[in-house]
């Protein structure tokens, strides 16, 4: 597939991330705050609420539509499919679902789009703060949504942590990987820490409205989304040991300048 194939290939699926975003974010605006929401907790102690599912089910249905020969990987329905071949949509149908059943608003749905394993389409829609983003490989990240008008994103130009804001979901969770010491080092040495949490964080950075972002641990889903935004905005996003970003060890995403330094930061005071 030569480029100009692939960029027109990318553009359509994005268009079709959108749209489900669309369907997602009326589905999960009619929920939130419902006084009958159904809410469950799974084996690994996360909360996961009628909503969750009934996205990922819609979601999943259209996409059996729209692209019958791709598989899906979800946070509620699993894998029908290997993530690191073919084409591979991963959804995770409220990102923030803690946050969605005590009624704050900073959760979203995330859609990607991997290719053998690859990021290349990701739409973050986070409608309860009236904001969304999204990208495709090639394309510029953007933002907009009913709070402010579109635009293309970049990452900020701060290059040193002494000046950074930093933003992260919380404390647990850093010392099961080793990196506790380190994680309250950057906090120290950083101009300003604030816990914004979730997509969010990632999403701020993206944009140039904060530096860093780090958390310990993720899943695929929470992750697959993001790549492709904090990319095309010029940022950086890895795992904590700089792997590529896929889950297990974490996201951190910085602004590309200063991704080394914080890596750095996080390892050299390992506990």
């Amino acid at each position: 597939m030569d480029e100009a194939t692939s960029s027109a290939t990318h553009h359509d699926d994005l268009e079709l991330a959108l749209a489900l975003a669309d369907e997602a974010d009326a589905l999960t605006l009619e929920r939130f705050l419902a006084q009958d929401l159904v809410v469950e907790t799974k084996p690994d102690l996360t909360p996961v609420t009628d909503a969750d599912r009934a996205v990922e089910r819609l979601l999943r249905g259209h996409l059996a539509a729209r692209r019958p020969a791709d598989a899906v990987q979800g946070e509620e329905y699993g894998a029908d499919g290997d993530p690191d071949t073919g084409r591979v949509w991963v959804l995770d149908p409220i990102d923030g679902t803690k946050s969605f059943v005590r009624g704050v608003p900073v959760w979203a749905t995330l859609i990607a789009l991997l290719v053998d394993g690859l990021p290349v389409v990701g739409a973050v829609s986070a409608p309860a703060l009236g904001r969304r983003w999204w990208a495709a490989s090639g394309a510029g990240a953007w933002t907009g949504g009913a709070l402010v008008e579109t635009r293309l994103i970049h990452v900020s130009s701060v290059g040193v942590i002494a000046d950074a804001s930093v933003s992260v979901s919380d404390r647990r969770g850093w010392a099961e990987v080793g990196r506790l010491a380190g994680f309250e080092t950057l906090l120290e040495a950083a101009w300003r820490a604030r816990a914004y949490g979730d997509f969010w964080s990632h999403m701020l950075v993206a944009e140039g409205a904060v530096d860093v972002a780090a958390e310990p641990e993720l899943s695929l889903w929470d992750v697959a989304a993001l790549v492709p935004v904090v990319e095309e905005a010029g940022g950086r996003i890895t795992g904590w040991d700089a792997s590529r970003c896929t889950g297990p060890t974490g996201g951190i995403t910085t602004n590309g300048i200063l991704h080394e330094q914080v890596l750095s930061v996080l390892a050299g005071a390992a506990s």
